[in-house]
């Protein structure tokens, strides 16, 4: 009864387009107030506030600053260039200078949305100027952008060491090292989608290649001017990941470095307003992060409810009750994480649904770091599936179409994704290899 009371409420305010920090919060409050009568007020407001005062979590509003620094000083025009200079004079140049730049800049944000946020405005454009449905476009940045997530520093990746931390040791240190293969695989899954979709439109007369299309092969000296004036950006990547696993600082130490060093390089390559634009850096960093925050809190609140109240083990039971086949329990896993995704964030689903599955993969003898990559990369796909991927309500905004084309245009890379996912899912040693090749526990 608890249960059926607890996710009625939650999915009733979900559907009902209510927050879901307030929907996590209400519904948790409802089974509190049954529990504990008046003084439910004071054991949330603990619950809440034990939850986010934890020195790992102290890497997100510094990682999310970071990306909103780096975004604000123009790197993600530079890695764009760059990315250009290299490969956009080839056929789907275009395409593969999306994939590309998501990936570097998802090393940078951590963030899904706000990848989008930051490539969006320049890509999507450039791509229907050169010959590419706006609502292709649109698709191919919002699944890009979801790399976010996947790529190491992932804000999903300390969230879901956070919360499986409880119930067994997992490292962000390994999480972050095993999420570099799958997120690769995404991209070039996306730039293959891509290709076809060209092709295929082609074929139908629904792309016309523009004279701008074909451009010159940059010379040597150009691409390495490109490259220096993108230096700054893809130096975040070696500085955040060299210091970790060189044993020089905590990831959530990294995170600070990662400020610092932006920061700085603003100095240079933003010189004129740059205290200004500190300014709206601040606010928009300290936005993002007290709804990050909000989030953590409330979905603690849920999770705590759904472990103490037994609740996590009567549905892994339900579960396993089903079959005691290992492949058809993963499947049906990701099909429930994948439907998950489509309507609420990922920060909400790890504490939501890690209570309940970890222990079911402990069953089955799944690597916890495998059970994270895979799970992040099924969020990953939430990110840009309709109805509620805010990725898709953000590129949507940028390719001005509606989110019922955009929504048509991103299924070819949905499929794209979710082969990827399975073969993650199956084939443990993609996210294993290099924590285990670098020793990384």
């Amino acid at each position: 009864m608890t249960a059926l009371i607890l996710f009625g409420v939650f999915i009733l305010l979900v559907m009902l387009r209510t927050p879901i920090a307030i929907a996590l919060g209400i519904s948790s409050m409802v089974i509190l107030f049954m529990n504990n009568g008046m003084s439910s007020f004071e054991v949330l407001t603990d619950l809440m506030y034990t939850s986010v005062a934890k020195f790992t979590l102290l890497a997100i509003p510094f990682f999310i600053l970071a990306g909103v620094i780096m975004e604000h000083i123009g790197i993600s025009k530079r890695l764009i260039d760059f990315a250009q200079a290299l490969v956009g004079h080839r056929k789907s140049g275009i395409a593969l200078v999306t994939v590309i730049v998501a990936v570097f800049f998802a090393a940078i944000s951590g963030s899904g949305p706000a990848t989008v946020a930051a490539i969006g405005g320049i890509l999507i454009p450039a791509m229907v100027k050169n010959g590419y449905r706006k609502e292709t476009a649109g698709g191919l940045v919002a699944s890009a952008g979801a790399i976010g997530i996947v790529i190491p520093p992932s804000i999903a990746f300390i969230i879901f060491a956070l919360v499986a931390g409880s119930q067994m040791p997992i490292t962000i240190n390994r999480l972050f090292m095993a999420g570099i293969i799958p997120g690769i695989l995404i991209g070039v899954a996306l730039y293959i989608a891509a290709v076809y979709v060209r092709a295929r439109d082609m074929k139908k007369g629904l792309f016309v290649p523009s004279e701008t299309e074909v451009v010159h092969k940059p010379t040597g000296k150009e691409r390495w001017h490109a490259f220096l004036k993108a230096l700054p950006g893809l130096m975040i990547p070696i500085i955040i990941l060299g210091g970790i696993y060189g044993g020089i600082f905590t990831p959530t130490e990294s995170a600070v470095v990662a400020v610092v060093y932006s920061l700085i390089v603003g100095l240079f390559i933003s010189p004129k307003g740059y205290g200004q634009q500190l300014f709206i850096i601040f606010k928009e960093a300290s936005i993002q992060t007290a709804v990050v925050m909000l989030i953590v809190s409330a979905a603690s609140v849920f999770a705590y409810i759904v472990t103490t109240e037994q609740i996590a083990q009567t549905l892994s039971d339900t579960l396993l009750g089903f079959t005691d086949n290992k492949i058809m329990i993963l499947l049906l896993v990701n099909v429930i994480l994948l439907i998950a995704g489509a309507f609420i964030d990922a920060i909400s689903a790890y504490y939501i649904f890690v209570p309940i599955l970890l222990p079911i993969m402990t069953m089955l003898e799944v690597d916890p770091t495998v059970f994270g990559v895979f799970m992040t990369i099924n969020l990953a796909i939430g990110l840009f599936t309709p109805p509620v991927g805010l990725n898709l309500y953000v590129a949507a905004g940028y390719s001005k179409s509606n989110i019922i084309e955009i929504s048509k245009g991103v299924i070819p890379f949905i499929v794209a994704a979710i082969f990827v996912l399975l073969l993650v899912t199956y084939v443990p040693v993609i996210s294993t290899f290099l924590p285990d090749l670098l020793g990384v526990k």
